[in-house]
């Protein structure tokens, strides 16, 4: 049985290795076929990360919108901080643009649980399909639902 490989037994020595081989342009001695399996592995991360922060954010509109006489604060933050690092994440990932759609599906079911699992409503109360256009759900001054003094008040 051979001994494992530095891949298996220490993840970031073997990246460390894999960069000196690179920048030395050892290219025998690389790791191939573990290199290309984390090189795709980033890009499906990023692609992940699009998901998780839409979640996120889809499920504060939700909250936002359904459950009104709980706004917070905190609410408002997470609201605004998911749609910054969105915007970010597509800045330095412009090739997700395409993927926004496809995202937002996959991310409105997430989004509803995560809505029903911190309001207690239940799952009926929220649509079928997500009632935010893209545009809405990434726009810094959409908020659904009854206007709040708590957008005002943080704006001073």
């Amino acid at each position: 049985m051979p001994s494992p490989s530095l891949y298996e037994t220490d993840f970031y020595a073997w990246t460390q290795e894999q960069v000196t081989l690179l920048r030395n342009e050892q290219w025998s001695q690389i790791d191939l076929q573990n290199l290309i399996e984390e090189i795709q592995s980033l890009g499906k991360q990023q692609r992940q990360e699009l998901r998780n922060r839409l979640s996120v954010l889809i499920g504060h509109l939700l909250k936002w919108q359904y459950q009104s006489a709980c706004r917070s604060r905190s609410w408002l933050a997470t609201l605004r901080i998911q749609r910054l690092d969105i915007a970010e994440l597509l800045e330095d990932n412009p090739s997700l643009k395409p993927y926004l759609e496809e995202a937002l599906r996959k991310a409105y079911l997430k989004g509803v649980e995560l809505a029903v699992g911190e309001t207690d409503l239940p799952k009926r109360t929220f649509p079928v399909e997500c009632p935010y256009s893209l545009s809405e759900i990434v726009d810094y001054d959409f908020y659904p639902g009854e206007p709040s003094k708590l957008v005002n008040e943080s704006e001073q």
